[in-house]
């Protein structure tokens, strides 16, 4: 039931992947989430690339941290008019650069927590920044957000 309440006022969530690190990801859900801004809607970005999660770093808003509220986690919100409400666990971390490493259980719980647990609000758009390659994180991804099917995906690739 949680997750139809923090995820009701959603109205599109768009994947970004790739099969490989280093091609963008990160870079182009940041300016996507920039451009549809600059359209006058209401975005929000979830930064599940765990052990690389460098949105908060490039919307510097990095040294800003997570607040709970009665229905969960408040995200982050980016710019003077609020427009971009960001999650990351780049906010959960000591120091920004600190290294996660976890196994797939562990993971995969915080990915659902982020899914669940985070009070969106009212968004056009919800992006997911994924991590490199083909992992169970996109599967613990996936599988969390199927009840909403408001899904689609861009897949981010280099010329080699």
């Amino acid at each position: 039931l949680a997750e139809r309440t923090n995820l009701a006022g959603v109205r599109h969530i768009l994947l970004v992947l790739s099969g490989k690190g280093g091609v963008g990801k990160s870079t182009l859900s940041t300016k996507l989430a920039l451009a549809l801004r600059s359209a006058g809607k209401k975005v929000g970005i979830l930064d599940v690339d765990l052990c690389g999660p460098s949105i908060p770093r490039m919307l510097r808003v990095q040294d800003s941290a997570v607040h709970q509220c009665d229905s969960g986690w408040v995200p982050v919100f980016v710019g003077q008019d609020k427009a971009i409400a960001l999650m990351s666990i780049g906010f959960l971390l000591e120091r920004p650069d600190d290294a996660v490493v976890w196994r797939g259980p562990k993971k995969n719980a915080l990915i659902k927590q982020f899914v669940t647990d985070v009070a969106w609000g009212d968004l056009d758009f919800l992006i997911v920044d994924t991590p490199p390659g083909t992992s169970d994180e996109h599967l613990s991804t996936v599988e969390a957000l199927r009840p909403h099917q408001l899904l689609g995906a861009v897949l981010v690739t280099t010329p080699q």
